[in-house]
């Protein structure tokens, strides 16, 4: 058998007749590719790239565009990976600790993170193209810089426990982990990870992911066609 469809043979069974032909090539080839990895401990959404998708796939890498992540921590631990999951290392007291305090802290590394961002983006930001950029969202390093947080927000706050909102470029989910480690420190106690989940990277959000009840062909075919007109808008902004 083979592309030119040569005749299928006739079984029997019974007294009915059954034909068979096997059409076209045996398999065929399809490139699929991941983007920005999860490590086994976080979730949320994940981008791969079908095919040709494999090339926008690093078309949107070099537009080194932000992505969101829920993280949850814990007050009044610390461990050896600073996951709730780790060896714990030691327990501290955390009934000190507040909203505003925490929102202090929040501030302070939002502000300091963006001094990185604009020193490792090379914008003089008293020129017309800096402004022009900061309209459109654009200022971000166009090449590979040390992990920047561009915005942070707490979402819920009830001790021991908290949830923060982080946007940023460049990081690992482990740098996000480390980072509630810190936030522990600074308000003189301790605080461990207990989640981390990414809710949007780049232009998708987990509103365009596909469940794993829904990893089908047609699923997927209306997946793509229902990001392509975003991707290429993007891409277009950025890269020109």
């Amino acid at each position: 058998p083979g592309s030119g469809g040569s005749p299928g043979r006739a079984l029997r069974i019974g007294s009915i007749a059954v034909s068979l032909a096997v059409r076209g090539p045996r398999f065929r080839k399809l490139k699929i590719g991941a983007g920005h990895r999860l490590d086994v401990k976080a979730s949320g959404g994940l981008v791969l790239g079908i095919g040709h998708g494999n090339k926008l796939l690093t078309d949107l890498y070099n537009c080194h565009l932000p992505k969101v992540y829920t993280v949850g921590g814990l007050f009044g631990k610390a461990t050896d990976d600073f996951s709730d999951t780790g060896n714990l290392v030691e327990k501290t007291t955390f009934d000190h600790i507040t909203r505003e305090k925490l929102e202090r802290i929040l501030a302070v590394i939002q502000g300091t993170n963006q001094k990185a961002l604009l020193m490792y983006s090379n914008i003089d930001m008293k020129t017309q193209e800096a402004y022009e950029l900061a309209v459109k969202g654009l200022i971000r390093p166009m090449a590979k810089s040390p992990p920047i947080i561009t915005a942070v927000r707490c979402l819920q706050f009830a001790l021991p426990e908290f949830q923060l909102e982080i946007h940023c470029l460049h990081e690992t989910q482990q740098y996000l982990r480390r980072m509630v480690h810190e936030i522990g420190l600074e308000l003189k106690s301790s605080a461990v990870c207990t989640r981390v989940r990414r809710t949007r990277d780049g232009v998708f959000s987990v509103h365009d992911a596909l469940p794993r009840t829904r990893w089908d062909l047609r699923s997927v075919q209306e997946a793509i066609g229902s990001c392509q007109l975003k991707v290429e808008t993007e891409l277009e902004k950025t890269l020109g």
